[in-house]
């Protein structure tokens, strides 16, 4: 079915014709784009899901100074999808007991491409309209080192930033360069918000943007250190990617051609350090402003995180493409269930009043809606990104406390399997990972024992204490070959019998 793309006039045109499960935006966009307020860097699938729906609805409830300016840090695509649509698109809410729901988000002006418009996205961290920058650049998008969370001099981005600061094009890069500009003109800093999933992200890119200042900008260290303001943060939402099947149903159930389509469950919550009191009107959009981060991020970052890869790895070597189905599988929901519980739970603090329990039950019931079709290979990317945050920190904690991890252990095997870019038949998998290429040489190995070894040798993911743990790495090199003697559904039952 032909629908007309969905821009200003699309929107004017849909005041006029009601649709059941259609919302449109129900102020002024000029005079909110007007007032600006906000500049986010990395405008991908969840930042459009999750924070601009956020300011949207402060946007709605008179608040003004949450318009965003968007950053495309590399590729064209969001601009392209997005500018010929006057920044609007769709965020198509799906559940399985519900009729697909479908919010057209107002928030979001212009998108810039920062490799060809580097000083207008300059001249917009500078602009005194700016309060807030938020970042949605994905764990190796910060040009740190997974292992020690400092800022790598090697990375490439990097590298060139402080071989040239003056031309920047990463986040840090652009951020230090804004500050600069900022403080010569007498404005104070913006408040900088890390919405990605790493441990105290808003300390790591703090600490980011002064290493990355005392090597090429020593004058600006101590205003930054005196004023600039990097709260923690926790967001979660689950955003798989938009297909041609949900384009198309938009088209036919809503009359609108949406390029910028993205797609979510309709849980989402977002955590902020409350560090600024600038920051106290996101409270009205659902927001927690709360004193420490910490449990909620370590929360999230193992439970429903570190779950996630476990159902991404496991589950597409099992043959399952989308997570749902994964969990479905005979003995999976049983084996994450044991996972939360027995290995993970007891690494947790949760905040006072915090039901972790409930908790671990609706990750559960997230996990099982077939109307998302998150795929286990979109989850399983960058990998040797995630999986420090995800798993190794409840490994460390666990084995530190003299407990074995069997499920995470077989996590480990699984993901060794993955990064060796071969599944259990020997097809050919097509691993997106920063370090695909060292990985699969490590791992690429018909004994399970060397391969294991060699990619725990991997320092740029594993520290030393793992890796030279010999109980830790007997036990996923006995995962590994049973892996490949037995097959996944065979694994997933010999864990459903041992639990505890």
């Amino acid at each position: 079915m032909s629908a007309p793309r969905l821009d200003g006039a699309w929107l004017h045109a849909a005041a006029d014709v009601p649709r059941a499960g259609l919302s449109l935006p129900g102020y002024d966009r000029a005079a909110a784009l007007a007032a600006g307020g906000v500049v986010h860097l990395g405008v991908g699938a969840f930042h459009r899901a999750h924070q601009a729906v956020a300011f949207d609805t402060l946007l709605a409830n008179g608040h003004r100074g949450f318009a965003v300016t968007g950053v495309s840090l590399r590729q064209l695509d969001v601009p392209e999808q997005l500018n010929p649509q006057d920044g609007l698109y769709g965020v198509l809410r799906l559940d399985d007991d519900a009729e697909p729901a479908l919010r057209v988000i107002g928030a979001t002006g212009r998108v810039l491409h920062a490799p060809t418009e580097r000083e207008r996205v300059l001249a917009a961290l500078a602009d005194p309209r700016t309060w807030l920058v938020t970042l949605t650049i994905t764990e190796k998008g910060y040009g740190h080192r997974p292992a020690d969370g400092r800022l790598d001099p090697e990375h490439a981005e990097i590298a060139a930033d402080l071989a040239d600061p003056g031309t920047p094009r990463s986040a840090v890069g652009l951020i230090v360069a804004a500050m600069a500009r900022r403080r010569a003109a007498g404005l104070p800093p913006p408040v900088v918000l890390c919405c990605d999933n790493l441990p105290s992200n808003g300390r790591l890119l703090q600490g980011l943007v002064l290493d990355f200042a005392a090597r090429t900008a020593p004058a600006l260290l101590p205003w930054l250190e005196a004023e600039g303001c990097f709260p923690c943060t926790m967001v979660d939402r689950i955003v798989p990617a938009t297909t041609e099947a949900d384009r198309a149903a938009v088209r036919e159930r809503f009359g609108a051609d949406d390029h910028g389509l993205v797609k979510a469950e309709p849980f989402s919550q977002w955590v902020i350090e409350a560090r600024d009191p600038r920051l106290a009107p996101l409270a009205h959009a659902g927001a927690q402003l709360v004193d420490d981060v910490a449990p909620f991020e370590l929360m999230k970052l193992r439970l429903l995180n570190g779950s996630h890869s476990l159902l991404a790895y496991l589950g597409y070597l099992g043959g399952h493409a989308h997570v749902a189905e994964a969990i479905a599988a005979p003995g999976m929901r049983e084996v994450v269930a044991q996972l939360m519980r027995s290995e993970v739970a007891p690494t947790l603090a949760a905040p006072a009043g915090f039901d972790l329990d409930e908790y671990q039950r609706a990750l559960l019931a997230r996990f099982a809606n077939r109307a998302l079709q998150h795929r286990t290979w979109q989850i399983a990317m960058d990998g040797s990104q995630k999986i420090p945050q995800r798993w190794l920190g409840t490994v460390a904690a666990r084995r530190a406390a003299g407990h074995r991890v069997p499920v995470l252990a077989t996590a480990l095997a699984a993901w060794t399997q993955y990064v060796s870019g071969r599944d259990l038949a020997g097809a050919s998998i097509d691993v997106r990972d920063p370090l695909a290429s060292a990985l699969a040489a490590r791992a690429r190995n018909n004994n399970a024992a060397d391969a294991v070894r060699a990619a725990f040798a991997e320092r740029a993911v594993f520290p030393p204490a793992l890796a030279d743990d010999t109980t830790l790495v007997h036990d996923v090199i006995a995962g590994l070959e049973r892996l490949r003697r037995d097959g996944v559904a065979a694994t997933l039952a010999h864990l459903a019998e041992t639990m505890p």
